[in-house]
């Protein structure tokens, strides 16, 4: 395990070498041990946990067998190689416990948690990253790095300032943004974020998830909004009339929505406010009709 440093160490390095480091509170860290951990997880989750080393993390989803997403998390490899670790929400923590255990039969694994402290780190190279257990984000190189330390870091910056960095870069934020049980993965860009593995073999929930892939059938998206009254998660965007989609999370006029594609163009209002939509530049995005 790397941790030499303690919490007051990293404070100096950290405001004078890099930009942005955060403490993310809502996050918590599992601990999966013995033989069998790799096949293990290999089999339930969407991406490739075999890619997964010191210094190279995983961002993978946990599926439900009828292909809908019921949690996301990123996978971290401690350096003496013997445990990977969890970073998820805080809140499903005791739930991805419960149903991974489930599956894990004779299986050689244990799911146990840490007591961790999970950090976001952006802008500059944070000078504990070869001394933490962290790595780049796997979803973007522009979101920065996730870092594991035994406790929060004093002097961190608060949370909410890495909420609006993901949010300026269309990231979405578990189940803030994904609907348990509803959403696919392909609404929720985890093709375009590297969130999927398409030549690992089975895993839990991977038919649906391929054939809506291959089939085209995606008819919505998460994607960037922003305006000056950015409404609740769940509030209806509209267009005229119609209803071209639901209100995700929000953060200082930056927000998520679930917006069917052929309102994307669209001038679309909620409560009455404008509402605009943007494509991120690593997002292609077709409609079914164009295939």
């Amino acid at each position: 395990m790397a941790f030499p440093l303690s919490p007051g160490a990293h404070a100096t390095n950290i405001h004078t070498a890099m930009t942005h480091f955060a403490f993310l509170p809502d996050r918590a860290v599992l601990a999966i041990s013995g033989a069998d951990r790799v096949s293990f997880l290999q089999g339930l989750v969407s991406n490739d946990v075999a890619a997964v080393a010191p210094g190279q993390a995983v961002w993978t989803a946990f599926l439900t067998p009828q292909g809908k997403w019921q949690a996301d998390f990123f996978l971290f490899a401690e350096a003496d190689g013997e445990r990977l670790l969890l970073d998820c929400e805080a809140a499903q923590a005791d739930m991805l416990r419960q149903r991974l255990a489930r599956y894990r039969l004779r299986s050689d694994v244990s799911i146990d948690p840490t007591g961790f402290a999970v950090h976001a780190a952006w802008g500059a190279v944070p000078p504990m990253l070869d001394s933490a257990i962290g790595a780049p984000d796997p979803r973007l190189a522009e979101a920065g790095w996730r870092l594991i330390l035994p406790r929060p870091t004093p002097d961190a910056a608060d949370h909410a300032a890495y909420d609006a960095h993901r949010l300026a870069l269309g990231l979405p934020d578990g189940s803030r943004d994904c609907e348990e049980g509803k959403t696919l993965l392909l609404e929720a860009n985890f093709e375009a974020l590297n969130g999927i593995s398409w030549t690992k073999g089975c895993y839990m929930g991977q038919e649906l998830t391929a054939r809506t892939r291959y089939r085209g059938l995606v008819r919505r998206k998460l994607l960037p909004v922003s305006g000056a009254a950015l409404p609740p998660p769940g509030t209806p965007l509209m267009h005229g009339e119609k209803e071209a989609g639901i209100m995700a999370s929000s953060r200082d006029g930056r927000g998520l929505a679930m917006l069917r594609l052929d309102h994307r163009s669209a001038e679309l209002t909620a409560e009455g406010h404008s509402v605009q939509v943007h494509i991120p530049s690593w997002l292609t995005l077709k409609t079914e009709a164009e295939g």
